[in-house]
Order: structure tokens, then sequence, then C-alpha cells
């Protein structure tokens, strides 16, 4: 918490700015020999690491006012100061930085790879706002660490841009979310291979500024328990209750259990939010498992456009394993390996218990995806026949190629009744489409029937149809960060013209508001035919 009399007015400068004195994680184990080769690390949750800065003409991209305003206490004035840029690309540290980068583990594609940890990024130091939020500040793309592997340490402007808009994205959509506050690029030339063909290419080196209560990952634990460092397990474990599950009591005997259960539930309520809108996360790794539930590590993501269960938004994902649809089954798997983590603190009773609650996940996982769907058609409560209703609805869609995300905001435009009319239709492009499925009228039939269900119990069907378009326009994004948009951006921004990725930013503040300009650029129209062929990797 702020100290009694503390300036809460925002910092205008990075010398009114600083980070907190004591950052949390000095209470952890930490390496302090910079040069120890990652291999050999042991019994550590982090490693001191300095961060190598940005040369060569650095601009600033883009910010985040609301990161800057309601999590960094920061004047949006202070993005117009050099010293800002500076800051980001790792060449001004404020006052109380203690840099360190952190050890995890994780399985990738179901195998376990042993040791990873922070390749690319770094934790700067820990701010606490004039809420009492503590947010732990990292760069990305801010130079090799003991964690990296062979080209790693940078990351190059496509990919920074990329997690930016989404982040920032996903928070105004409602979606639990690491946040971005901003973004620098340099002349700093690094090679990738985008798609893996054996055809690199020259990028430039950009740094973002990621924001997080925490940027602990299910691996986090896993490496600990895979290793035997026991202690240090239990420590970390320990950790994380006291600083972010607070209504757990670290005297609770069963506190690792109850651990166990908000993290499972906590991160099947992000899925459910996930599948509601399309988001697919393309590289769903327990490395990138947030132990807070928040969508982490934005790399291959895709918002589906034409719907498709097995949407892969990877391309480096040949087995579709990370597919639209198999989002929520890869997640349980992700939660199981958690509690393989987590057992060497439990009694066998215990045990016993944590293998009950993983049996109730795959239900529990069903219902909440099941009610976030029935919001998206207006439907408070859950009745039978329901989960037949929406799978139909979601057939339709995969078999006419209707747009995912228009065809329900189209839906919730018109009554109805007006939903046969070719006239009402003519300007619903994906609801048009939608409705030359053999199947649309009678769908529609039901779906007025189970909708007059609910009628019966307001004071009136037309109060009640102005409710579920309320409801409905509340859940239904006009705007969602399609690939096709970002790629114009990037695109732009990489001739530095950055006018795109700020428009586009400022667009998905207010993803649930038609905007006159954006309506004008087609942000809600149909993509453009090229945009369908668009491919992502995991390069960054």
């Amino acid at each position: 918490m702020k100290m009694e009399g503390e300036s809460t007015a925002l910092k205008k400068n990075l010398i009114e700015w600083r980070f907190s004195q004591y950052p949390k994680y000095i209470l952890l184990p930490i390496d302090e020999n910079h040069d120890q080769i990652r291999s050999n690390i042991k019994n550590v949750v982090f490693s001191e690491v300095t961060p190598r800065p940005l040369e060569r003409n650095i601009r600033l991209v883009c910010v985040s006012e609301d990161a800057l305003v309601n999590i960094l206490d920061m004047d949006p004035e202070i993005a117009n100061r050099e010293e800002f840029a500076e800051f980001i690309a790792g060449r001004k540290l404020p006052y109380g930085a203690l840099p360190v980068a952190h050890r995890y583990g994780g399985h990738q594609y179901g195998l376990w790879v042993g040791q990873l940890g922070d390749g690319r990024a770094l934790i700067l130091g820990e701010y606490v706002n004039k809420l009492g939020e503590r947010w732990q500040i990292q760069l990305k793309g801010s130079g090799q660490t003991p964690y990296s592997r062979v080209h790693d340490g940078r990351a190059v402007l496509r990919s920074t841009l990329r997690e930016m808009i989404a982040s920032e994205a996903c928070h105004f959509l409602g979606v639990p979310t690491t946040r971005s506050a901003g973004l620098v690029v340099s002349d700093e030339a690094i090679v990738r291979d985008v798609y893996f063909t054996g055809n690199p290419r020259r990028e430039r080196a950009a740094v973002l500024l990621r924001l997080s209560p925490c940027w602990f990952r299910f691996g986090s634990l896993e490496i600990l328990a895979r290793n035997g460092e026991l202690a240090v397990l239990r420590q970390l474990a320990d950790f994380i209750i006291k600083e972010h599950f607070p209504d757990i009591l670290l005297t609770d005997e069963n506190r690792f259990i109850r651990l166990f259960s908000e993290v499972a539930h906590r991160t099947l309520d992000l899925v459910a939010k996930w599948q509601g809108l399309g988001f697919t996360h393309g590289l769903l790794n327990t490395d990138n498992m947030s132990i807070l539930g928040l969508t982490l590590d934005y790399g291959p993501f895709g918002f589906v456009d034409s719907y498709d269960g097995g949407f892969v938004a990877n391309c480096s994902d040949g087995e579709g394993r990370y597919s639209l649809s198999k989002q929520p089954d890869v997640v349980v798997w992700n939660i199981g390996q958690l509690a393989n983590a987590l057992k060497p603190l439990l009694t066998s009773s215990q045990q016993v218990h944590m293998s009950h609650i993983l049996k109730s996940l795959d239900t529990y996982s069903k219902n909440k995806i099941l009610e976030t769907f029935l919001m998206k058609v207006g439907l408070k409560e859950e009745r039978w026949g329901d989960e037949q209703l929406i799978e139909k609805l979601l057939d339709m869609m995969q078999k006419t190629g209707a747009d995912f995300s228009s065809s329900f905001r189209q839906l919730a435009e018109l009554e109805p009744s007006e939903m046969v009319s070719e006239v009402k239709l003519a300007d619903k492009w994906s609801l048009k489409r939608l409705s030359s499925h053999a199947s649309w009228g009678c769908w529609l039939d039901q779906y007025r029937e189970r909708l007059e269900k609910e009628a019966v119990d307001a004071s009136s069907v037309g109060l009640f149809e102005d409710e579920r378009r309320r409801r409905m326009l509340s859940v239904n994004p006009v705007y969602v960060p399609r690939n096709w948009l970002m790629h114009e951006a990037i695109v732009d921004a990489e001739k530095d013209d950055f006018q795109k990725v700020r428009f586009l930013l400022n667009v998905l503040r207010r993803p649930f508001d038609v905007q006159p300009e954006a309506e004008a650029r087609g942000f809600s129209s149909q993509p453009p035919q090229w945009a369908y062929a668009l491919k992502i990797s995991c390069s960054s």
C-alpha cells in the first residue's frame, strides 16, 4: 500500500516515478552468478540479469494510455519524453530496479522438455500503485539471460506488436490477461526464420513493456518438482498463496489443495472466455499457463474468422493439438501436470482429494462454456435442450462459413422475427450467410421458443426483448484484433508508420461500441480474401 501522505498525482517523469524499494520476489532464491549457464542452475526461482539495451535510433511505437494511467500512475505526457523510450529500451532504469529472469520448465506439445525460463524477458522490478495493487514490470526483448537458447534474447517488431495489441484488446473484451504498457523499436537487425522453412530474413528488434501481478506459470512449480527441489517448491507455493491468494491461510494444512482448486477453476473460467470470443491461444504449453488464470505469452494466437472448431492459429501445430475446439481438453490436461507438480507437498489423503477435483474439471469446463454461449444468445438460465441449441448454431456457422464474431453481434442487432427477412438481412453480411443453411428456419423457431420461455418470467415480452438485446450487445463485440487488421498495422509499422497501430489500439479500447471511422475502414466488414491465407508462427 502507498505510505500515508505519499502523493497520488500522476507522475510526469522518471525522477518522480520509481519502483518499490523492496520487491517481494527478493524473498525467493535468486542466483547472483550472471555468467552461470542455464543447465547448471538449481534451487533458485530467479537469476539476476542485466538488460542489454537496444541501440540505434530508438522510436516509441505506441503506448496503452489506460495501462499508464490506471496501473503505473503515469501521466500520458510521459510518453512524449525521450527518457520513457529509453526506459522501455532498457537504457534508463528507474530507481529501485532489480532485474531478474525467471526459471521454469514445461510440457510442450504434451512432452516434458525440462528447464526453460525467461530467454528474452526479464522482470525489472515491482510497482505498488495508488490503488495498493502490486505489479511486476517486465521487458520482453531486452537481451540474453541465463535461460536463453540459440539466437534468443531479442524480440522482433512483428511479434511484440501482436502481443501489445492483443493483450490490451483482451483486457477491454473482459478477458483476464497480462497487460502491455508500451513498445519501442530500433534499427538493430536480428534474423528470424518466420515459418521455419530455411528462409531467414532480417527484422528489426523491439522491446515490449509488459505488466502482470506476477509471471509464475504451471512450469514454475513443475521444474522444482521434477528436479526434486522440494524445499524450494514448498517455499514458492507458500509465497504464491501469501501474495496472490489471500483467502487461503498459510496455517491451513489443506492450503495446497485449496491453491490447486482455485488455480484450476480460474484457468477454466479463462478458457470459457476464450471459447466465447473465438480466441485460440495457439501454444498452450504448461510454461505458457499463468498461475493466476491470466492469458499469458501471446504468440501464434488468432481470433477465428469463418467459424471452424478445428481452427489452428499456429502454423507449426501440424496435428492441431491446440485448435480452438481442443483448448478446454488441453487445458484440463495441463492442470493435471500442475497437480503432479504439487503432489510432493500433499499427504496421501490430500492426493485422493486432488484426484476428485481433477475428475470434476471436465464437467465444470463444459458447464462454464455453455453458460458463456447462452449469454451470447441472450439467455440467462440453462434449460433442457440448450446445449443442442448452441451446438446446432455452431454447426451451421461452420457449414456455411459464417463469421464467428460478426454472426453473434448481428444476432444481437435484430429481433428474432426479423432474422428471416431478406430486407433486414441485406446489410448483415455474416448472418445472411448463416441464414443460407437449410436448417436456419428450424433453428430460429427453436430459438424463439426458448426466448419465450424466459420471457414468461419477465414483466412483458417487450421489456424482455430489450433486455435480450442489451445483454447480447454487452458480450458480443463489434471489433476483435483479427489477424488481417494486425497484419496491415505491422506492415506499416515496419516502414516507421505507426498510425494504424495507434488507431487500432484506440478502437479496441471500446470493442462493443460501433465507431464510425472504424466502420469506414471496414473493421467489422467481411475480411478481405487474402486474410484467410495468413499464417502465424511461434517465431518471434
